[in-house]
């Protein structure tokens, strides 16, 4: 199986500095390449070019540039090139599939943060002083750079990408042939049902709290927008003060997506311990989060009526701040490794069929919290019955493969 480690660098000032001059020549890279692309279709002979092409370029620009382009390694270059060739594919398979197309953009210095190393050996090598008692990492043009190594590698190292997040350099390393770790069987099955006032609820009638990380550091969060909001928008050099601000909210998101991404590790683990079998609703976030179409009121030329736009979007902020989609993705992942089965069912109707006599009706739900059944009478905690029907349909599928 394949698996992604992240950790920490710990660069020097110097290294630091020459990171970021790497950042920024990838960048250029990219948006020269991307430039190049869009003047040749422009032109009347609409003439198309490809990643192969720009490839071949690569070795006159080194020479043409060799204090910039040409300290860094060709492989990351051609790395970069890949990236925008593959965001050219996604491009032209969103046009045809009539989707919102959404054409390639010119990357910003601030919002190129990464570079990949192709191959471990290949202008960066891992573990590059293996006789030394800290692990570093060689990058091409910057150096051996020390890392903070918090667990074992397994596997065999495929790809080095290293990664700026704020003021943070992080280096990912993507593995092959990693084994898996399984974990004795439990012969426990359950389902969960996703929420926003709890964050999941289990069939079993255990809820676990949602933390609501972005809510709880709102006010301080909002007040370092606001002061950020003093600054001009656009400007060609940022003052000491404006990068603070910048850096003071950047900061801030930070921390709440490190605390998200801890909790939702944690919770899994607990998940995956404690069950061979784990069932979940199969969910649209993207389609759920979505804002409502304005709706033109015929009566007043230009003008519109009320559609629910407010109150969605408190509703909206909560499912992202509660990040389901991550979270079952790392479910996903944990439970390969140890060996688990994790089932997507239908998410329709789970919370509005009654799990005793199957009556689906939407007055079953009679409000966030609480279930009745019209028909049976049944009741019942909305979420509990929720978790229930998503066991029960997940044995339904179980029972269709068997």
């Amino acid at each position: 199986m394949i698996r992604a480690y992240k950790f920490l660098l710990r660069p020097t000032a110097r290294q630091a500095v020459a990171l970021g001059e790497m950042l920024r020549d990838h960048c250029s890279l990219y948006n020269g390449a991307l430039q190049e692309r869009r003047d040749a279709y422009r032109h009347v002979s609409k003439t198309s070019v490809t990643y192969g092409d720009q490839s071949a370029q690569l070795k006159q620009i080194r020479a043409f540039d060799p204090e910039r382009q040409g300290r860094w390694s060709f492989s990351s270059q051609q790395a970069t090139l890949r990236r925008l060739d593959k965001a050219f594919q996604a491009f032209f398979r969103r046009v045809k599939a009539g989707e919102t197309p959404g054409y390639p953009r010119f990357k910003g210095v601030g919002h190129f943060d990464t570079v990949t190393f192709p191959k471990d050996g290949d202008g960066c090598r891992w573990d590059a002083t293996p006789h030394d008692a800290r692990v570093r990492v060689r990058l091409q043009g910057v150096g051996h750079i020390r890392v903070h190594q918090h667990r074992p590698v397994r596997g065999r190292v495929k790809t080095i990408s290293v990664k700026r997040e704020g003021t943070r350099w992080y280096v990912v390393l993507a593995c092959g042939e990693v084994p898996a770790e399984e974990l004795p069987p439990t012969g426990a099955i359950v389902g969960v049902d996703m929420g926003v006032t709890h964050f999941l609820t289990a069939s079993d009638g255990e809820h676990v709290a949602n933390p609501r990380f972005l809510e709880a550091m709102a006010d301080e969060l909002a007040e370092a927008q606001r002061h950020l909001a003093t600054f001009p928008k656009r400007t060609r050099q940022r003052t000491k003060r404006h990068r603070a601000a910048a850096r003071k909210v950047a900061k801030l998101h930070a921390k709440i997506r490190r605390q998200r991404l801890d909790f939702h590790h944690k919770t899994a683990r607990a998940l995956v311990t404690d069950h061979d079998v784990i069932a979940h609703e199969r969910l649209n976030t993207a389609g759920m989060t979505k804002t409502p179409a304005p709706q033109a009121d015929p009566d007043t030329p230009g003008g519109f009526l009320p559609n629910g736009a407010a109150a969605k979007a408190g509703l909206n902020r909560s499912i992202l701040d509660a990040g389901w989609a991550q979270f079952l993705g790392i479910l996903a992942n944990k439970a390969e490794s140890a060996g688990r089965l994790v089932v997507p069912v239908d998410a329709r109707n789970t919370s509005r069929t009654c799990p005793e006599c199957g009556h689906v009706a939407k007055e079953n739900r009679v409000t966030q919290a609480r279930f009745q059944c019209t028909a049976c009478g049944f009741a019942a905690n909305a979420d509990h019955v929720g978790a229930t029907n998503v066991l029960n349909r997940a044995g339904l599928a179980l029972c269709d493969v068997a």
